[in-house]
């Protein structure tokens, strides 16, 4: 499970052979969530109102990238929210 990116207390990871849709998982304390990467709604879990904000503003910025590290499975660092 490649970490992407790192921010705020907030871990955002892939796993290699996931099922679709393309999405990426999220950790906060003791919350998780999965969130769909074209549509950024959470499929999963359930994160703090603050913290969805600041995931959803981060995944925006990437989407893109996101997306395309879904479909190449060439995973990397994802810059942070700063």
């Amino acid at each position: 499970m490649p970490e992407i990116s790192r921010f705020l207390g907030i871990i955002i990871f892939m796993y290699f052979d996931e099922h679709n849709p393309p999405h990426f998982h999220v950790k906060y304390n003791e919350y998780k969530a999965v969130v769909e990467i074209q549509s950024l709604n959470i499929l999963a879990g359930h994160l703090p109102g603050k913290v969805r904000g600041l995931v959803e503003e981060w995944a925006e910025l990437h989407q893109k990238e996101l997306l395309e590290m879904w479909n190449t499975k060439d995973f990397h660092k994802v810059k942070p929210l700063v």
